[in-house]
């Protein structure tokens, strides 16, 4: 697709059984890169307070962290729909704030969607940022903002009672007006029941392949993050091997002067070095 890809697409890629595709990025090239690869959309995490900033997890991640990397990755993202998340209590003290830091990443930071974790405790908040003119995503399953309730990285839906919750969830979120709702590390048989049953189109992560559409971590698909690797990661490339490669012989040169040589050095006319050999500073 060379045309923009935007909220009305990934509803007419659910009717039609399309396949949508989404990477994360946090940066301009890397935005562009994928921009250029031809990825429906772009998705500025707040997983970049691991995987960028170093954090043990996402709730270290403000407003302004966000801000300013959805603005880089927004100058670089010419056709993919950039969509930011919203970071930790951003959308939890109120709609007034919710709508305001929606704004913020729309008006600031260039994206054309929000996504908001949680279900039927955030319908208010969802309606009142889209009433504002701003789309949303929906986020169930394991909600990384809630990792201290879960009690670490935990996949949800495992037994009816959660199971049922994340379905009436999408539902609500549904009904409130999202445009998508991301799946994240729900049984595959159960995203693919709540897939089969909404009208907006399921992004998964470690949901199975039943979903409308996948996500992943692109600090992960290209072996960049090693502090771990989640069950559902699919490497397709180890670039952080390749670049420690790269620095090891990078140091090993430098340290015997083999780099740089002067093909990777600037020249001057000789006379001027000549000259220069004369010169005699008394200070």
């Amino acid at each position: 697709m060379n045309s923009k890809f935007t909220v009305a697409n990934f509803k007419e890629s659910k009717k039609t059984g399309r396949k949508i595709s989404m990477l994360t990025a946090y940066d301009y090239p890397t935005a562009k890169i994928l921009d250029e690869a031809g990825v429906d959309s772009i998705l500025v995490g707040d997983s970049l307070g691991m995987v960028v900033l170093g954090y043990e997890d996402t709730t270290r991640v403000t407003m302004d962290d966000m801000v300013h990397h959805v603005k880089a990755v927004s100058r670089g993202a010419k056709r993919a729909l950039v969509i930011s998340d919203m970071p930790f209590l951003s959308y939890h003290t109120g709609k007034h704030d919710s709508v305001r830091n929606a704004g913020r990443l729309v008006l600031e930071g260039g994206c054309k969607a929000v996504k908001l974790e949680g279900g039927e405790e955030i319908v208010e908040d969802v309606k009142a940022i889209i009433s504002a003119g701003i789309p949303v995503i929906g986020h169930l399953g394991y909600t990384p903002q809630s990792i201290n309730v879960f009690g670490g990285h935990k996949a949800q839906g495992k037994d009816l009672e959660t199971a049922r919750k994340i379905y009436r969830d999408a539902l609500l979120l549904q009904k409130a007006g999202v445009f998508a709702i991301v799946l994240e590390c729900v049984p595959y048989k159960v995203a693919e029941f709540i897939s089969k049953r909404l009208d907006i189109p399921t992004i998964g992560i470690g949901s199975g392949p039943d979903c409308d559409g996948q996500v992943l971590v692109i600090q992960d698909l290209t072996g960049m993050f090693r502090d771990f690797t989640p069950k559902h990661v699919k490497k397709y490339l180890d670039m952080g091997s390749a670049i420690e490669g790269a620095v090891k012989s990078y140091i090993d040169e430098v340290q015997k002067g083999v780099f740089p040589t002067e093909k990777n050095s600037f020249i001057v006319d000789e006379a001027v070095v000549k000259e220069l050999e004369k010169t005699n500073f008394d200070i």
